[in-house]
Order: structure tokens, then C-alpha cells, then sequence
């Protein structure tokens, strides 16, 4: 399995696109396989026979792991390097039993009167996990009630696989907790749903779902709003985009100029750029900014402009216009959707005045620009107050209040309408 991004570990097996015995050629695509972020299809390094086919559809398998054995031609080489000696021999298949714990959970009579105690730090779930247990239908309650012995106490595959081999013994425990009279209860509430074309959730739309859900139970968002006077930088980009994109062959959208003054806007304030990690906050060094797109299935994702601050104009440019090709045509890879630091939506895109926008997690912040639109505005002038048409603009920043409070929130918002409103007429292309 080869890396397919940064951070990657693991990736699950969609479909193999040949079978025992087939030929296949170098660079030929032998599988399809799914990550948390996107879904990519892995090519041979070599030319040969395929002899064996080790994992099945829907196995999650290691990053460095032997999925599969070419017997090979002799003419060509995997990426010019020697096959080791442990990778001469022939792994051991796959079996779907799996190793018991040290200290197995002993199964109780009566389940209805189990108990448990649920550890503090057993309340992150990664994606992989979320997928196994949405596979399992085992829901977030059954999931901290699982014994945890991954660093720091988080949750492992391995503890997930080996809770459910064990039979699922806390499936039905209640927790020896004290209840709190003064917390909030989930009313069990019973809803018609109503009768109509049922639609089943795309992979996608399903991780898109889950990922909202998870932020908002995460997050205290709180939003603030101001308004900007974007009438400089439209007339600019009016009189430019054509001799732009005749000069550099880039189509000079707004897109690059809001991420300019964005990222310009984060230096000022580098703790917007930061992500929570228990009672820690990370205050990310490099300012990758990723830019909500629509792809034509209708499902959202996040390509990231890498290093924002050290991009020129024309280079923001490429960047933006290339990822946005690679969304349409479905080409986008794991790198270009990773290592987000800070997210904007152009909501105006679509018409909307301003919008609420949910955090990107593990972000603390995410900026909504909506429609920009023109507007009779009171401005001053030599003579006074007068009435003018201007390009107005709502930004809207969705931020964690556990870590950004209003002052960072509602200065950083400013700031970036500033440098919107401050934007220099007379800059060369």
C-alpha cells in the first residue's frame, strides 16, 4: 500500500480492478481504495503476472503493507529500487481472526444490569474508527463504554475489532456515573418523517455528514459579522483580468485576492491559525488555507492552497485555478485536500448574502464572503457626506469560543475587510 498523503496511515480497499492471473503493465491501475479525505486509485510498479490478491473489498489496510504478488517480468523495477528480502517472501493471508485481548471482558449473566466506567480521554473518535463503527451500527455511547489502549488513551482499530469479536459485552451497560440534575437530556422525541423519494447517502455525502455533525458537538461555534467596501478591488480586477490573463495565461478570479488578504490577515493574528489538542492549543507555524468547493455530484470538499503568505499573486492564481480544475474532474489528490489550517467559503457564489459556516475541524475558525453586491452607500468626501454606488461585501467568521474569544474573533474579521477596503488601485500586474 503505498503513501498516499501526509498523515495517511491506513486506507480501506474499495475494488480491485484485476484478478488472480491477469497480466498488468507498469503504471497500469490495479485498485481503488479510500482514505478518510478522498478516494485514489493505486497503480502497479511493475509489469508482470498478478499471482496473489491478499485483502478483500472494504479491508482497511497499513500504509507499507503487501496488498498483492506480481510475479514480474524482469523488465521493469519498482520505482528503480531492489525488492528486500523480507518482501521476497510471500506474507501470510489475511484472516478474519483476529488476536484476543490480554484481558478479555468477561461476559456478565444479566446484561441489562452491567456497568461501566468511561475514561475521560476515550472521547475522540478518529474517521477510521467513526467508519468501523457506522459498519457495526455502534454508536458513539458504545464506543467510549470500549476499553481504550492506543497513546493517550484514544481508541484503536484493534480495540474496536477485538470489542466486537468479544461479542459486544457493553452494548447494553449503563454507566456508574453520577447523573447530573442540572445537565442537558436529549428528549427522546419521535418525528414523522414523511413519505417521498428516498435517496441513500453517497460515501461522501455520508463523511461530509458525519464531519458537520461532529464539528458542531465539538465546537462552540459563535459567528461575527462585518461588512466591507470592496469597490477598489473589483474595478482593479475589472480593468485587469483580461491583460492578466493574456501576460500569464491565468484567469485572474477573486478567489486569490481574498486569500492574499486573508493570509495577510492571519500573520497579524497567527492564534486564528491553530487547532485544539485537549488542553493544548497548536499554534500551526505554516498558513495552508483551504477553500470550500462544490463538486459537480453536489458534495462539498476542501482543496488547500499550501503556504499561502509566501505566494505571489500570479502563483495564488495557478494554485486556485488548478485545484478548481481538479475538483471538477474529480482528480483531486490526497495531498491537495490535506493540511488546512484556516478555511474560507464563498458563499456568494451561489447568491447568499452572508452565511453561518461550521469549523473545519480540527481548525478554530472558518470565513464565510458572501455575494458581493452594489449597494447606494454614505461615504465621506471633501465636499461631506455623500451617496454613492459601491460593491459591498458581508463577512461572516465562524470560530471555537473555547479558544478564540471575541476580541480575536471580531479584530481578525475586521482586519481582513480591511485590507479588502485598502486594496491598491494603481498595482501592476
Amino acid at each position: 500500500m503505498p503513501k498516499l498523503g501526509e498523515s495517511i496511515t491506513e486506507a480501506a480497499i474499495i475494488t480491485w480492478f484485476k484478478n488472480v492471473g491477469d497480466s498488468i503493465e507498469e503504471d497500469e491501475m490495479l485498485l481503488e481504495v479510500a482514505t478518510d479525505k478522498v478516494d485514489s486509485e493505486v497503480p502497479s510498479n511493475v509489469s508482470g503476472t498478478i499471482r496473489d490478491i491478499l485483502f478483500e473489498p472494504n479491508d482497511v489496510i497499513k500504509i507499507g503493507d503487501t496488498i498483492a504478488l506480481i510475479e514480474s517480468d524482469g523488465k521493469s523495477t519498482a520505482k528503480g529500487s531492489k525488492p528486500s528480502q523480507q518482501n521476497q517472501q510471500k506474507p501470510e493471508k489475511k484472516t478474519k481472526k483476529r488476536a484476543q485481548p490480554k484481558h478479555p471482558a468477561q461476559p456478565v449473566a444479566n446484561q441489562k444490569t452491567q456497568t461501566f466506567s468511561v475514561s475521560k480521554s476515550n472521547t475522540f473518535f478518529s474517521p477510521l474508527i467513526l467508519s468501523i463503527a457506522k459498519e457495526h451500527h455502534i454508536s458513539y455511547e458504545e464506543l467510549a463504554r470500549i476499553p481504550a489502549t492506543g497513546n493517550e488513551g484514544r481508541l484503536r482499530k484493534s480495540d474496536v475489532f477485538n470489542y466486537i469479536e468479544d461479542g459486544r459485552p457493553y452494548k447494553f451497560a449503563q454507566s456508574v456515573a453520577p447523573q447530573d440534575s442540572t445537565a442537558y437530556r436529549i428528549p427522546q422525541l419521535s418525528f414523522d418523517k414523511g413519505k417521498g423519494k428516498i435517496i441513500e447517502m453517497d460515501r461522501m455525502r455520508q463523511m461530509i455528514a458525519d464531519h458537520m455533525v461532529y464539528s458542531k458537538h465539538t465546537s462552540p461555534h459563535v459567528t461575527a459579522y462585518v461588512e466591507a467596501d470592496l469597490t477598489h478591488m473589483v474595478n482593479w480586477r475589472n480593468a485587469n483580468k483580461k491583460a492578466f490573463q493574456e501576460k500569464y495565461g491565468e484567469k485572474l478570479t477573486f478567489t486569490p485576492l481574498f486569500i492574499e488578504a486573508v493570509a495577510k490577515a492571519i500573520k497579524d493574528f497567527p492564534n486564528i491559525n491553530a487547532s485544539v489538542d485537549g488542553k493544548n492549543i497548536i499554534v500551526k507555524e505554516d498558513i495552508n488555507i483551504g477553500m470550500a468547493t462544490a463538486l459537480p455530484s453536489g458534495n462539498l470538499i476542501v482543496p488547500v492552497v499550501h503556504n499561502a503568505d509566501n505566494k505571489d499573486l500570479l502563483d495564488l492564481a495557478k494554485t486556485v485555478n488548478e485545484l478548481a480544475i481538479r475538483a471538477r474532474e474529480n482528480n483531486l489528490k490526497a495531498d491537495d485536500i490535506s493540511g488546512s489550517t484556516f478555511t474560507i467559503s464563498n458563499v456568494g457564489t451561489f447568491g447568499s448574502v452572508m452565511g453561518t459556516p461550521i469549523i473545519n475541524q480540527p481548525e478554530v475558525a472558518i470565513l464565510a464572503l458572501g455575494i458581493i453586491k452594489k449597494r447606494p452607500e454614505v461615504i465621506e468626501t471633501e465636499n461631506g457626506d455623500e451617496i454613492a454606488i459601491r460593491s459591498m461585501m458581508y463577512l461572516s467568521l465562524s470560530f471555537d469560543h473555547r479558544v478564540v474569544d471575541g476580541f480575536l474573533g471580531g479584530s481578525f474579521v475586521r482586519r481582513v475587510a480591511d485590507y479588502f477596503e485598502q486594496f491598491d488601485v494603481n498595482r501592476k500586474i
